[in-house]
């Protein structure tokens, strides 16, 4: 299990928000270059990046920071948001990206999703964004009408990858992983799972440690990171459960 510190790329900037929400944006960096180098020079095995503006509709804007980035770092990037057509995820593998992230347009049109993940053999997850039981979508701001069971019947025979599960109602909130969802998915899928929203301290990767399914992939880190909670090279340690 590895953990993944994020990027939420908003205007340019790296930005954090709260529960999804689009006007609790608050600035952490004004140079995600610099910060994705950081986390490069962390050891971190991966980078988490959310083109949040193409979440929210509005394309485009971070395209040229993408490639910035992609161009800075080794290590691979995994990006979601507003990726609602084979276009724009066509688009943000041309930029660089290693493996994409869909919601929206995993739950509206699978047999795109499905084909696309044959094309991109294990470049995709589905992103599970979890609020009372519903998986949300066009930027968690509308409800659709399945819950992750449902999801995970439509792809665990497909191509994609895995999934990225996110508790919404604790994103950003720094009150510790939803272990409950957590287990719950993990035990009714056949992929790799990557989970956030949430995520508080040492002592809650410590917890998550714990779980022995080789299928969880990953753990992302966004608020606790920059906030200070969390110490990538410490946080590693206890996930390799050397600490």
């Amino acid at each position: 299990m590895k953990i993944f510190p994020a990027i939420d790329l908003k205007d340019n900037k790296c930005v954090r928000l709260t529960k999804g929400s689009e006007g609790s944006s608050k600035v952490f960096n004004t140079n995600p270059l610099e910060q994705a180098k950081f986390f490069e020079d962390q050891g971190c095995s991966r980078l988490h990046l959310v083109d949040l503006d193409s979440a929210f509709g509005r394309l485009n804007i971070n395209n040229n920071t993408i490639e910035k980035i992609r161009k800075s770092i080794s290590i691979p990037i995994q990006i979601g948001g507003g990726i609602r057509s084979k276009e724009i995820a066509k688009n943000y593998f041309n930029l660089g990206a290693d493996y994409l992230i869909i919601g929206s347009f995993a739950i509206a049109r699978p047999d795109d999703v499905k084909k696309l993940a044959k094309k991109f053999n294990n470049k995709i997850y589905v992103a599970l964004d979890v609020l009372n039981n519903k998986i949300m979508i066009k930027g968690w701001v509308e409800e659709s009408n399945l819950d992750t069971s449902g999801v995970l019947n439509i792809y665990d025979s497909s191509c994609v990858r895995g999934y990225v599960l996110t508790d919404i109602d604790k994103d950003g909130m720094l009150s510790g992983l939803n272990y409950k969802l957590i287990l719950q998915n993990l035990s009714i899928t056949n992929k790799r799972l990557i989970v956030g929203g949430g995520l508080k301290d040492h002592s809650d990767l410590k917890k998550i440690s714990r779980i022995t399914n080789n299928r969880l992939e990953g753990v992302i880190a966004g608020k606790s990171f920059y906030v200070g909670n969390i110490d990538l090279k410490k946080a590693q340690q206890i996930l390799d459960k050397n600490a």
